[in-house]
């Protein structure tokens, strides 16, 4: 090292001789002005990456609009606000992500029973949130605390309210069987607390997706700081937490006391950058938070029948690139209902019945561990990790029951039951929100009372043919019939329906309840249809799907389907609740090839 060195030294001293040399002296002066040169070059370089990063690139830290060059987030440019820290939708409490895809909606086997409901079709779903087990009693039951806390059946105001939501535990009793005892202790007794709800229709389980909304976009804000626990808040009739009203003015909740709010998210608008004076301490700070902060959740709701299939036949496990091996006529993989494993081999992979008189199999040695219901998560989940896609209970989805899936004209994300709404805009051109008096019951068949519109939400009106005058993609507000059953699809399709005094059907069903409050009586009378009808086929009538404990093997398959009217209830149907996945539809957590 030492001789490397010295050696290094005599090379520097001989070209320090001979730069200091008179003839050498130009050239030295030479290198000094391209040193000035290149610094001189250099700053200007940067100093022109700077700018240019102001005008064009700085959008890439989120901070400017790259099409205005407004900064966002600055008080000086009007506090027009991003969230620029956004890092993708997380899963909610108890979901699991369904990423879309396409597969072939319908069964795949032989139609052993000859409905023709379930022709194989080709169909694409967008990637969403799905509850990895159905809803269970303790669940359900929170539920109903709630509303029986804050809609208290006594009070006059809320009458109905918390009776609407009850399941129908009735359902279990038997003409020719001996289960009263589970009417009285299915729902509430702490033994089944962990058990699937049952005895709730249509109505029920869409208004708890409703309720559920909310009560997950309040926990959010709690834990931000912006709305206070619920400990210091008196929640009672219209003074509850409701996102969509929250959205429309956070002051016309809770009857404008602004107290129940903490502190605000960071604004960068003049007016809320103003100190407060000492007195006024109580003056909530910041600002609330809007859709365009990513933060709270869309609505949770029914998945429909093509989101369930796809869910529950779970083709991921079977895809080998960028095809499908084989066909799965269950869940799981394989041809039976029995576990390959060498651990569990044997055991049943869902809750079924085993055949005539056989629920559970041989004491002892029992076949899935159950007689009637079963825990949920008591069998291994399907590949998208998602627990009793098959047996237990059947579930509600959303989708209006029709024979045919009309693919011809929506081949993505297929649903029908569709009705489009828009808010009740009252005379001052301000949102409407439910009062007591707004109040409104309907009498469905079955004689429950159901509400129209919960105090404190906003109120919504069907859409008029005004909205959708000059629309390609739809022109009316109920869709439910669109394309089977509608008017332009019956020998009446040049009528107009307001010149007909009867509308035509392609169903033979019953009509659909009409309500109306008899104040001088005080009760609630119903017209019903006093035709005799052949079908149970209408635009009230939902499907369920999943097969259930009182099903034989064949309804285990995801394709298969069955329907009821929306205001049933039985002892062998559930549901789970579903959730729009927004951004990217796998999460980012692998690069698809197209990449």
């Amino acid at each position: 090292m030492y001789f490397k060195i010295k050696i290094l030294q005599k090379h520097i001293n001989i070209v320090n001789c001979v730069l200091n040399k008179p003839r050498y002296q130009h050239f030295l002066l030479m290198i000094n002005y391209f040193k000035f040169f290149v610094l001189i070059l250099t700053i200007s370089v940067f100093t022109s990456c700077e700018q240019l990063s102001k005008l064009s690139n700085s959008g890439n830290s989120g901070n400017t609009s790259t099409l205005t060059g407004w900064k966002f987030n600055d008080a000086e440019y009007g506090g027009f606000g991003i969230n620029k820290n956004y890092k993708g939708q997380k899963a909610p409490y108890g979901m699991v992500l369904i990423e879309g895809g396409t597969f072939t909606m319908g069964s795949v086997q032989d139609d052993i029973m000859a409905d023709w409901n379930t022709t194989p079709t080709r169909m694409q779903v967008r990637s969403f949130y799905m509850d990895e087990a159905e809803v269970s009693n303790s669940e359900y039951l929170f539920y109903l605390q709630w509303l029986e806390r804050v809609f208290p059946p006594r009070n006059e105001d809320y009458t109905n309210i918390y009776e609407s939501a009850i399941p129908d535990t009735l359902v279990w009793r038997n003409a020719l069987g001996s289960n009263e005892s589970l009417s009285e202790t299915y729902l509430r007794h702490p033994a089944y607390a962990n058990y699937p709800v049952v005895g709730v229709s249509w109505i029920q389980a869409n208004d708890y997706c409703e309720w559920r909304t909310d009560r997950v976009n309040q926990k959010m804000l709690m834990d931000l700081g912006v709305l206070k626990g619920r400990d210091e808040i008196d929640e009672i009739g219209k003074d509850h937490f409701s996102t969509e009203t929250y959205y429309a003015n956070p002051k016309l909740l809770f009857s404008g006391d602004s107290t129940v709010y903490g502190k605000g998210l960071p604004s960068f608008k003049r007016a809320d950058l103003k100190k407060d004076s000492i007195e006024d301490t109580k003056v909530f700070k910041g600002r609330h938070v809007k859709p365009h902060d990513g933060i709270l959740y869309p609505d949770f709701r029914l998945p429909t029948e093509a989101e369930w299939e796809y869910a529950a036949k779970a083709l991921i496990e079977n895809r080998e690139y960028n095809s499908l091996r084989g066909r799965k006529k269950y869940p799981w993989n394989g041809r039976y209902t029995r576990s390959k494993s060498a651990a569990t081999k044997g055991d049943q992979l869902a809750n079924f019945k085993q055949g005539k008189g056989d629920y559970s199999g041989l004491a002892g040695w029992t076949n899935d561990g159950a007689d009637i219901t079963n825990e949920i998560k008591s069998y291994p989940p399907n590949a998208f990790g998602l627990y009793d896609m098959a047996g237990n209970v059947a579930e509600w989805v959303y989708d209006v029951y029709r024979p045919i899936i009309d693919t011809k004209m929506n081949d993505f994300n297929y649903v029908r039951g569709n009705i489009f709404y828009k808010k009740l805009i009252d005379e001052d051109g301000k949102v409407s929100i439910a009062n007591y008096s707004d109040v409104v019951y309907d009498t469905l068949p079955n004689g429950k009372l159901i509400p129209r519109d919960i105090p404190g939400r906003i109120m919504y009106v069907p859409i008029t043919e005004k909205d959708v005058q000059l629309r390609t993609n739809y022109n009316k507000s109920d869709n439910s019939s669109v394309n089977d059953g509608d008017l332009i699809n019956s020998r009446y399709y040049n009528k107009d329906i307001r010149d007909l005094a009867v509308k035509p059907r392609m169903y033979n069903s019953p009509l659909s309840p009409k309500s109306t409050f008899d104040y001088d009586a005080g009760d609630f009378v119903t017209k019903y249809d006093d035709k005799p009808r052949t079908t149970l086929i209408g635009d009230r009538t939902r499907v369920y799907k999943g097969g259930s404990w009182r099903d034989r093997e064949f309804w285990l398959d995801p394709a298969q389907r069955k329907y009821l009217p929306e205001y049933m209830s039985t002892d062998f149907i559930g549901f789970r609740c579903a959730l729009d996945k927004v951004g990217n539809m796998n999460n980012g957590k692998k690069t698809p090839f197209n990449k």
